[in-house]
């Protein structure tokens, strides 16, 4: 597998994460808390904390947060590296795209007269 290869699968993971609402208000709450557990998540949002653990679970394959067990329960707290991959490679695409408007927009003012 080449880098890019396992930068693309990272986005794709991240970006399937994501999509879900409620795994961004849980990836908002762990950011604003700095660090939290299901059973804390789960008074904030309206989830059960059953529903908060399975959505932390693909957060956690995804690589947005990492947990670690203090007594009995889980902490999680976010892990910014995946999403600052994420947001260079959207980045790139909307520069890429950009400019392939540029070039439409530019072709599409040319006057026919000019030739």
């Amino acid at each position: 597998m080449t880098a890019e290869t396992s930068q693309d699968d990272a986005v794709t993971e991240v970006l399937s994460a994501l999509a879900d609402p409620t795994r961004r208000r849980i990836l908002d709450a762990l950011a604003a808390h700095g660090e939290a557990t299901a059973t804390i998540l789960a008074t904030e949002l309206p989830v059960s904390r059953q529903a908060i653990v399975k959505h932390l679970a693909v957060l956690t394959r995804a690589g947005l947060v990492a947990g670690h067990r203090e007594g009995r329960e889980a902490r999680y707290t976010v892990l910014p590296a995946r999403l600052g991959v994420t947001a260079r490679w959207m980045d790139r695409v909307a520069s890429e795209w950009g400019a392939r408007l540029s070039a439409i927009k530019r072709l599409a003012e040319v006057d026919p007269e000019d030739g």
